[in-house]
């Protein structure tokens, strides 16, 4: 079987929850530089760790563990690495601590406010956090890459080099084309097809991929006609005619929802809001939710 590298993108949601000192809002005002190398400190002297293959949940980190077995099913021995703003680039057999860092501007624990300090601050944590750079990954196969905009954009000089020695590479999600990476842009459109929410769409499209992947290669023109072909038949435009809503009704959707199905997850609360035709921004929404259950 030929060896395929798989790289996807972390989950907000974890199994533990972190210390105060390595969640990224702790961090004090200063520069990049200097807040990445007092996070790397921190991540460094964490009393405790976890297995990064149970660290995360949600549905994108179910649906991300299952890319291996897509992966077999198409011809290929895969590795599964995260991409993380709080760790870097890391394999899903590491151990690292329990952290809230994230790319995601308008979240409390962005580590920066801007898209150039996204990518200064992944440059800084590469340097002594990170296991290996993309382009190591990519000069040992073929790479199938899963990263959302807002971490294609932080990572897009380790795109550039993984282009330029890659023997295959593929891009699900992103948000520029890169001469040398085969790009599979986010399609809403899919979900219908797929199942599952929003934030594991670029995930299912991967495995949906690779289960038109032909004679074990990962972007042939047979496996790109293949893909293309099914996917014109099966996108379907998503119309939202929601209607928004204050912080205080969200608020009190989460306490009323929570009150009558005790351990119910954020995301399927997040769907019952929007299946009942209301709006709510994911990131917002996760923000208020957190606030409601007074979880830091």
């Amino acid at each position: 079987m030929r060896q395929l590298t798989l790289v996807v993108t972390c989950t907000d949601r974890k199994a533990a929850v972190p210390d105060a000192e390595l969640h990224a809002r702790s961090l004090p005002a200063g520069s990049v530089t200097e807040r990445a190398a007092l996070w790397k400190g921190r991540l460094k002297n964490a009393s405790r760790t976890h297995s990064l293959a149970d660290l995360y949940r949600g549905d994108h980190w179910t649906q991300a563990r299952r890319l291996r077995d897509a992966a077999a099913k198409a011809g290929f021995e895969a590795d599964l690495w995260v991409a993380s703003a709080g760790l870097g680039l890391q394999p899903v057999s590491a151990a690292a601590p329990s952290y809230a860092a994230t790319f995601s501007s308008r979240h409390a624990d962005s580590v920066t406010t801007t898209a150039e300090g996204n990518t200064q601050w992944w440059s800084h944590l590469q340097r002594g956090a990170g296991r290996a750079t993309l382009q190591e990954l990519g000069m040992a196969g073929p790479v199938l890459m899963v990263l959302s905009e807002v971490y294609a954009k932080a990572m897009e000089a380790e795109l550039r080099a993984v282009a330029a020695v890659a023997s295959e590479a593929l891009l699900v999600g992103g948000v520029d084309e890169i001469a040398g990476i085969q790009r599979v842009p986010a399609d809403a459109g899919l979900r219908r097809a797929l199942g599952g929410t929003l934030t594991s769409l670029n995930v299912r499209m991967a495995a949906s991929w690779l289960h038109h992947c032909r004679g074990g290669e990962l972007t042939s023109t047979a496996t790109s006609d293949s893909w293309k072909k099914w996917a014109a038949g099966e996108s379907r435009p998503e119309q939202h005619n929601r209607q928004p809503m204050t912080d205080e009704q969200v608020t009190a959707f989460i306490r009323k929802q929570t009150s009558s199905q005790p351990g119910i997850s954020r995301t399927r609360l997040l769907r019952a809001l929007r299946d009942e035709g209301r709006a709510c921004e994911q990131s917002r929404f996760a923000n208020l939710y957190k606030k409601t259950r007074g979880e830091p």
